[in-house]
This record gives structure tokens, C-alpha cells and sequence, in this order.
């Protein structure tokens, strides 16, 4: 049994939706919907069959880093993160800490063989400084990985400018820049750009359309969509409040009707609707130095 442990927290941060119930069991239902989409793999670079030293920057719920410690029993597991909303009961080489990837690291340089973010789209203030800041904690010829999402939603089907789509992706990434914590960071080449600026090798991107609901052919696919549904009828309205009222400024009546007008959208079996998701990894070079 384990508590999560207090490191340090700033009071500049803060979670880009409510911590409740709801918004804590869409990223349970996020973790599952990625292992579909990604065939029951928890990480994609790499990493070898003995990592020693792991990192799980922004862990949430905590469920990546709980499977990874059982999938890697000899492994050293941490999760860190600015909300106590992980599980007590863990596998006994995992650990929870209440911490701010954004302020200086307590944890010597060169120590991680692998560090795992996924998801911290519109969390985090200088991308470049994170990045740069895992590097220094890698161990030379360690991993990094980062999963994150581009929030625009998308359609093959819909080209009208001022569909309730496009007038949500502009909403929205307006939104990340007023608060300073960008939505932006899946699009275009901006993650394998970052890593490589920060001295990462063999750097790798994939990408993966993720159906917002289950109208692909393919079969996995069609269940990817089905969860990506309910992790989106559950969140959309805690989420989308939260930044249109404290950062954008709408009335609550005003967010209503166009939180109606998505809903009603994203309903309509015809326009296919999709996210798209970008995977990158990278490795901290053999002959390099922290401070690199």
C-alpha cells in the first residue's frame, strides 16, 4: 500500500479540467482506449527488457505506471503529479509523488533510463524547458516518450469554415494561448522538433487518427471509437466549461448552447469525425553529459 508523497507544487499550476470523478475516470478510460489503439503496448520505444529507473511525468490516475511496474517487476516505477488521485493499493515497486514536472527536479541528473509523458496537452507552460529537463535526468542512451493529442477535431466529410468543428478547434486553441499552456503541441512536427533541439538522437514520430466515435470499418478501430465516445461524453462538459469560464470569459448559458451544438454534431454518423494523436520518442546519447 502506497500514498502518494508530496515533493513540490507551484501555485501558477494547474490542471487544465476539474479533478472530480467524472474527468478522473476518463483518463482511466483514455489508458484504455490507447492500449487498443496501440495493441496492448505500453510504450513504443526501445527501452530494452531491463529498465531500472522509470518516470511517469503528469501520471493521473496512475494506470500506465502501475502496468508498467507489473510488466517490469525489477524496475523502480514513479508517477508523479500536481493532483493526489492515484490508487493506494500498487505493485510494490511503484510510487506515487505529488510533484510539479515544471519546477526544478529533485532527482540527480542521469538517473532515468526511460521517462513516459502522455497527455499533458495544455498543462504545461515551455515545452522546450521540459524537454530539456528530461534530457538532463536521462541516463546516457536513456528513453523518452511522449504521447499527446491534437485537440482539433477533425473531418474528411466537413469543409464549411464555420462548422460547430472548426468554431470549437479555434475556441479552444485561443484558449490554451490566453492561459499560456498551449494545445498546440501534437501539431505539425513541434514534439520530434523540440526533442531534437534538445539533444535527443534517433528520434522517432508516429501518428494514429483516433475515431471520436465508432464509425470506422475496421474493427478495432470501430472499438477505439466507441471508448474514445464515452471518454468524450463524459468530459466534454467539465472540460469545456472550465476553460470557456475561467479562461475565456463566456457566460454559463452561452457554453451550454455550444457545448449542445458539439454534442449534436459529433451524433451525426456522417461526418466521421476524428482526433489526431502524435507519438515521438528519442534517445539521450551514449557519450553525453547532464548539463548538455
Amino acid at each position: 500500500m502506497s500514498s502518494p508523497k508530496s515533493k513540490q507544487t507551484s501555485p501558477a499550476s494547474s490542471p487544465r479540467a476539474p479533478n472530480d470523478d467524472q474527468q478522473n475516470e476518463g483518463l482511466d478510460i483514455t489508458h484504455h482506449y490507447l492500449l487498443l489503439l496501440f495493441d496492448n503496448k505500453l510504450f513504443h520505444a526501445p527501452i530494452g527488457d531491463n529498465p531500472q529507473r522509470v518516470l511517469d511525468l503528469g501520471t493521473g490516475t496512475g494506470l500506465w505506471a502501475i502496468d508498467f511496474a507489473d510488466q517490469f517487476p525489477s524496475a523502480q516505477v514513479i508517477g508523479t503529479d500536481i493532483s493526489p488521485i492515484q490508487p493506494a493499493w500498487v505493485p510494490p515497486n511503484c510510487e506515487f509523488y505529488i510533484d510539479d514536472a515544471q519546477l526544478e527536479w529533485t532527482w540527480a541528473p542521469d538517473y532515468f533510463d526511460y521517462i513516459h509523458i502522455r497527455d499533458l496537452y495544455g498543462s504545461i507552460s515551455d515545452w522546450s524547458a521540459l524537454y530539456k529537463r528530461v534530457y538532463r535526468h536521462l541516463k546516457p542512451g536513456g528513453w523518452f516518450e511522449d504521447v499527446e493529442l491534437d485537440i482539433r477535431v477533425h473531418s474528411d466529410v466537413v469543409t464549411d469554415p464555420e462548422h460547430i468543428f472548426y468554431r470549437w478547434n479555434r475556441v479552444f486553441q485561443d484558449a490554451g494561448e490566453k492561459m499560456g499552456k498551449t494545445f498546440k503541441i501534437a501539431i505539425g512536427s513541434r514534439m520530434s522538433d523540440l526533442m531534437n533541439e534538445a539533444g535527443f538522437v534517433d528520434v522517432t514520430e508516429r501518428r494514429f487518427r483516433l475515431p471520436m466515435s465508432p464509425w470506422c470499418l475496421d474493427p478495432k478501430l470501430k472499438e477505439v471509437g466507441q471508448f474514445v465516445q464515452m471518454f468524450i461524453d463524459g468530459g466534454i462538459e467539465g472540460f469545456s466549461l472550465y476553460l470557456l469560464t475561467q479562461v475565456v470569459g463566456w457566460k454559463y448559458e452561452e457554453c451550454q448552447v455550444f457545448i449542445a451544438k458539439m454534442r449534436q454534431a459529433l451524433k451525426n454518423k456522417k461526418l466521421n469525425p476524428y482526433y489526431e494523436l502524435t507519438l515521438v520518442y528519442g534517445r539521450k546519447p551514449e557519450d553525453a553529459t547532464a548539463a548538455a
